[in-house]
């Protein structure tokens, strides 16, 4: 069935590979991003692969331009089935380290710009009795990695505010909940996390540079060994999440990968995919 889909983050890497595999399986996909001037690749992408696209703007840090871009896909085709917030960013950069700000931002783009898109979509799927929406999370939504903790946390809050709509609005609206947990992702870890500038000199950075100093050694030989699963690239992980669309019964978790798989697998191994525990939750509470 042909279903209309809206995807945040699509001027390049996960975002760009889903929503052109998604057109490709004939559905009628809004590929969003923040700046308009960074659709080429995406445009060339799409010709390439001779498939149409919708592309409009929307800033998931913008509560103005969520609202305008959902209202006007409304307007279009009356419905929305099917919400994949992907727009994200990583972080490697200690407590002591990250400003305020900075802090801020993260958890304003993974988190709160989630929230804001599911609040002006979840209505029009809740009169509607139907529709599918889908989180971008990661292993780090389950397990805390070094210098890691605040991308994490952004990621665990995004992992218990899905579990906790997956009790109440699945099975009372019709509307779905998956959280996608992939690994690394090769694009988008060179690009956000290697490029990010280093902090600059002072004591606390001195005291944490020989924990980064292997930390990201050990990323960069994993990102470079053929042989290592930790990382997949966009279009593995875009495979799974258009297998995720077309399920007529989703899950609440999937992972992208064997890798990931194992690496969660003390925090899973008693409900894997989240149904058990979404059910108990229904039961005890509901």
């Amino acid at each position: 069935m042909k279903k209309v889909i809206i995807v945040t983050g699509t001027s390049s890497g996960l975002g760009l590979s889903l929503a052109i595999k998604l057109a490709k399986e004939g559905h009628c996909v809004y590929a969003t991003m923040r700046h308009l001037t960074k659709q080429t690749t995406l445009v060339d992408a799409a010709k390439a692969h001779a498939v149409s696209l919708h592309i409009k703007q929307l800033d998931v840090q913008d509560t103005a331009s969520v609202k305008q871009c959902i209202s006007e896909i409304i307007k279009e085709q009356g419905r929305i089935d099917c919400l994949i917030n992907n727009a994200g960013m990583g972080f490697i950069k200690s407590t002591e380290q990250a400003t305020e700000a900075e802090i801020q931002q993260i958890m304003d783009i993974n988190f709160m710009g989630v929230v804001r898109c599911i609040k002006e979509v979840l209505p029009h799927m809740r009169k509607a009795k139907h529709g599918h929406i889908i989180n971008i999370s990661s292993v780090g939504g389950l397990v805390g990695q070094p210098l890691n903790e605040i991308y994490c946390a952004s990621k665990f809050a995004l992992e218990g505010y899905t579990e906790s709509m997956a009790t109440y609005i699945q099975p009372t609206f019709n509307v779905k909940f998956t959280l996608i947990e992939p690994g690394g992702i090769t694009s988008e870890f060179a690009n956000n996390i290697f490029a990010q500038p280093s902090s600059p000199h002072s004591e606390v950075t001195d005291e944490y540079a020989p924990i980064l100093q292997k930390y990201l050694h050990g990323a960069k030989e994993r990102l470079s060994s053929q042989s290592d699963s930790v990382y997949q690239d966009s279009d593995e992980v875009a495979e799974c999440i258009v297998d995720v669309v077309n399920s007529a019964n989703p899950p609440l978790r999937v992972r992208s990968s064997n890798w990931a798989n194992d690496f969660c697998q003390l925090k899973t191994q008693a409900d894997p995919d989240g149904t058990r525990l979404v059910k108990k939750v229904q039961e005890l509470f509901l």
